[in-house]
């Protein structure tokens, strides 16, 4: 059977600052009005990193704003929120985030089947040169593009 996904938010930013060396699913520990504010797509990712204290897996710095007909059930919206992930997977992963220039940042969260996942990676940061090698291959690509495009035209 199929699991479906939809994906609600997306770190934009990920891909131009860092190499993904390798990505991890996670699940996401949330209280109900927090899912029905995700539901809406009222989360943000820009600034969220995940940290493992005590050998489990947290995500800092993810703001979902607070669910509009909440009253009192409604959490803070900057609160830290606890990864799920099995125990030897964050014990690999405390290993090499150990090491220098290694950083897990959350690249996406989306819905598979009826929870709520979060696709983090295993980052290194990128040097100012490697910014600019991207930026003109996609400058480059960009200007092949549109050469091809402007030959088809006649």
């Amino acid at each position: 059977m199929k699991s479906s996904t939809k994906t609600i938010a997306q770190n934009k930013i990920v891909h131009r600052e860092y190499f993904i060396e390798e990505t991890f699913e996670t699940g996401i520990e949330l209280c109900g009005t927090e899912v029905k504010s995700i539901r809406q797509g009222r989360v943000n990712l820009k600034d969220s990193w995940c940290s493992i204290v005590d050998g489990e897996l947290y995500v800092n710095g993810m703001n979902i704003s607070p669910y509009d007909h909440g009253n009192i059930f409604n959490k803070d919206p900057m609160r830290v929120r606890k990864l799920l992930m099995h125990k030897k997977e964050i014990l690999k992963l405390y290993g090499v985030v150990k090491q220098t220039g290694y950083s897990l940042i959350p690249i996406s969260l989306y819905f598979k089947d009826s929870k709520v996942k979060l696709q983090m990676g295993l980052c290194k940061g990128k040097k100012l040169y490697d910014k600019r090698a991207d930026m003109a291959e996609r400058s480059a690509k960009r200007d092949m593009e549109r050469a091809v495009k402007e030959r088809q035209r006649f």
